[in-house]
């Protein structure tokens, strides 16, 4: 990155939904996630997310720094939790960029878009390594931003016939698989979303779980990306000790997700271990994968933005 007369760039959500293509984040995060797990590179400084509670209003504000000398990038996100928001997103984020060999920041930019994709493409990047055969039959739990990005992101790498929507309230599954197209249906139960499912993304606001081991079929992958709290959970403990789990940090799966807490399933790998190809990735069994969210995945994010709107014509 080179330095521009210490100014200081405000990236809109615009801008970022419009540079920040699925191919080049799924490329990238790829690569960071190896990085992270490759410990004895020592190339990724990122400490777990640190948050602080507004109990008055049951929400989090959490602070996500790193640092990645192999991306060449310096920045930290800012986002906040508020699960009883009604007329106003859940989640809000910003994600601030500063030059590494100086620490002067370079620009903010708006972090909802980036969440949404980043944390899809993660979940792409595990389907990968983990997803047993070809698969046909995708289910969503959940019908928010996050069961949107991850229709989006796997269409650019599977072509599924069928795709199963569920949420709690069936409108709102209803109202997504009409935006989404021919080949999305909602359904009015969760086992009638799962069955025969090869893939699975749970993507609700659940704090109790919502799937479990008898409807899902031998040698499903589940991308688990709701229930980000120690007390919370979207998967029952008996599917979560019958399956293979994997994780994008161990250390931060440890603290934060109620899934692995509650149910004391041991964590076989982190996925960017089975990409560095120091871990099996084993498709034949039912697989989960915990995603959490790292501020790695955040800042690569950044990063192809940043980097594409530097190449555009002044």
């Amino acid at each position: 990155m080179s330095f521009r007369n210490n100014a200081l760039d405000f990236v809109t959500s615009d801008t970022v939904s419009r540079l920040l293509d699925y191919p080049s984040l799924f490329k990238a995060i790829e690569k960071g996630l190896a990085n992270f797990s490759n410990r004895k590179a020592g190339g990724i400084d990122q400490p777990v997310r640190s948050t602080v509670a507004v109990a008055e209003a049951n929400g989090f504000l959490g602070c996500m720094p790193v640092y990645s000398k192999e991306d060449d990038v310096l920045a930290t996100k800012l986002v906040s939790f508020y699960p009883l928001n009604k007329d106003c997103p859940t989640h809000s984020a910003i994600i601030a960029v500063f030059y590494p060999q100086t620490g002067i920041p370079r620009a903010i930019l708006d972090g909802d878009v980036i969440t949404a994709k980043r944390t899809a493409a993660t979940s792409l990047v595990a389907s990968k390594y983990l997803v047993n055969g070809e698969p046909k039959i995708l289910a969503i739990l959940g019908s928010g931003v996050q069961a949107k990005s991850h229709y989006e992101a796997f269409c650019h790498l599977y072509n599924f016939t069928e795709v199963r929507i569920w949420n709690h309230r069936k409108e709102g599954a209803q109202r997504l698989a009409d935006e989404l197209g021919s080949k999305c249906v909602a359904v009015d139960h969760v086992a009638v979303a799962v069955e025969n499912a090869d893939v699975i993304v749970t993507a609700t606001s659940a704090t109790e779980p919502v799937l479990k081991l008898e409807w899902v079929k031998p040698g499903v992958h589940i991308n688990a990306v709701g229930a980000c709290r120690p007390n919370w959970s979207e998967i029952d403990p008996l599917l979560m000790n019958a399956a293979t789990v994997y994780v994008d940090s161990q250390e931060g799966a440890l603290k934060e997700s109620g899934d692995i807490i509650i149910s004391r399933s041991p964590i076989f790998a982190e996925i960017g271990e089975v990409i560095n190809g120091t871990k099996e990735g084993k498709r034949k069994e039912i697989t989960v994968f915990k995603s959490l969210g790292m501020a790695i995945e955040d800042a690569i994010a950044a990063k192809i933005v940043l980097d594409k709107m530097e190449s555009l014509p002044s």
